[in-house]
């Protein structure tokens, strides 16, 4: 990664990067930041094919707009697929790709640091706090 406000094309120990990868990595790091994105990707995971219903309900909170527009979006990157059954009423399931499971392990690793690092960010946090309120 590059230093703090110098675009990864200026490292001389670093070849330069392709613009477009260079954007793509700057939306999917957007919409992998989103709350809703993660949660969808994360209950998807770990319940498999699920109907809108449901995912909403295992969402915790989602309002059906949200989870409509994050489902699309989703799709649209192609990390699930929305599969509609030809029934009365019309079942709607959506699953993860094979894109969408592998950022699922990619986000994983994220949670592990997270795991691994949690008492050393809660001591620096509450280091600033109290550096912040003595001052």
């Amino acid at each position: 990664m590059p230093a703090q406000g110098a675009p990864a094309h200026s490292r001389p120990d670093h070849p330069p990067l392709d613009p477009r990868v260079e954007a793509l990595v700057n939306d999917v790091i957007g919409r992998v930041a989103d709350k809703w994105t993660m949660i969808v990707l994360e209950v998807l995971t770990e319940h498999g094919e699920l109907r809108f219903t449901r995912i909403g309900e295992l969402s915790g909170g989602i309002s059906q707009k949200m989870l409509t527009q994050t489902l699309r979006q989703m799709e649209r990157d192609g990390l699930l697929i929305r599969t509609v059954h030809p029934v009365i009423p019309p079942r709607v399931e959506y699953r993860l790709t094979d894109l969408g499971f592998t950022l699922s392990e990619a986000f994983c690793g994220v949670w592990l640091w997270a795991e691994k690092n949690l008492d050393r960010i809660e001591s620096a946090r509450q280091a600033f706090d109290a550096a912040k309120s003595a001052g």
